[in-house]
């Protein structure tokens, strides 16, 4: 004998739920797996390549699609089956299981840990690290990390509020590797749990000499700083040549003048500036290396 099952029940395999809480019932969209972060970080922009289905469910894993009345009760009566998808979309809570949320934290980790290895260096040497020291680095913060924050809460409790410094308590898989990277970056960088700084950046500069050879604007005097209150004269080239840490080469072509070197990453914006403000149009900076760093062969 036949058994006719239910008209609203659709059977889906394997999917990636989207869900989202509204007017007291439970909506869920299914999705195609990787596709959700792909689609909320702007790497894939066609829903048809996001969802295995256009439509909301109540249950995607009994197939139970969400009824007329409780779409529009939840979402309005104006609100289209697309539009309510997206609001899921872009609101809703990825469901991941345990075994995609392991796979995907090891693939942030390791994203993380290669980023670092990549920017910073040993400050004798400049060579990089490999990325298991710069893994037994982090380790080593983020054991002492849960330490750390316990202390700054012991010191809020008696009204001694310590100063917030960069910590590193691991991996989490809910922000960019990117993001993440720069926050380890700090704390390594702060902390030296082993021997780093910032990789410089590789730059050259280019100045007309007429723009060169002019007095620059005098920096802003900083706070507290002691002087007789006349401003120290430097030419626009003597001020570019302070945010080089180690000059490469200078040479001169016609009309331009051109510098290559070594900056601290934390100076190229201040250089771009002062470009950018003091030269007319007549400067420019080239970046040649983002990281200059030394690898045993």
């Amino acid at each position: 004998m036949r058994v006719n099952q239910p008209s609203n029940q659709i059977k889906l395999t394997n999917v990636s739920l989207v869900r989202l809480k509204k007017a007291k019932k439970r909506f869920e969209i299914a999705c195609y797996k990787n596709k959700v972060l792909e689609w909320r970080s702007g790497i894939e922009t066609d829903l048809d390549n996001v969802l295995q289905i256009e439509g909301v469910f109540l249950n995607v894993s009994k197939g139970q699609t969400a009824p007329t009345a409780d779409l529009q009760k939840a979402f309005g009566k104006e609100a289209s089956t697309r539009d309510i998808i997206l609001e899921i979309l872009g609101k809703g809570e990825l469901q991941v299981g345990e075994k995609e949320r392991a796979a995907q934290l090891e693939r942030v980790h390791n994203e993380v840990v290669g980023i670092v290895a990549s920017r910073l260096v040993d400050p004798k040497t400049k060579r990089v690290y490999t990325t298991g020291m710069i893994e037994k680095a982090l380790d080593m913060l983020s054991s002492g990390g849960s330490q750390a924050k316990a202390e700054e809460k012991g010191g809020d409790e008696e009204g001694k509020a310590k100063p917030k410094e960069h910590t590193w308590t691991g991996v989490v898989a809910t922000k960019s590797a990117k993001s993440q990277a720069l926050e380890a970056m700090k704390a390594l960088i702060l902390h030296q749990p082993i021997p780093v700084m910032r990789a410089r950046m590789k730059l050259r500069v280019t100045c007309s000499l007429a723009v060169l050879k002019q007095n620059a604007k005098p920096l802003p005097k900083v706070d507290g700083e002691e002087g007789d209150g006349e401003e120290k004269k430097a030419t626009v080239k003597d001020r570019i040549l302070s945010y080089v840490e180690q000059v490469d080469s200078q040479d001169t072509m016609g009309s331009e003048w051109e510098v290559i070197g070594f900056v601290e990453p934390g100076a190229f914006k201040g250089l771009s500036d002062f470009i950018g403000g003091e030269t007319k149009g007549q400067g420019r900076v080239e970046v040649l290396d983002m990281a200059v760093t030394t690898s045993d062969d």
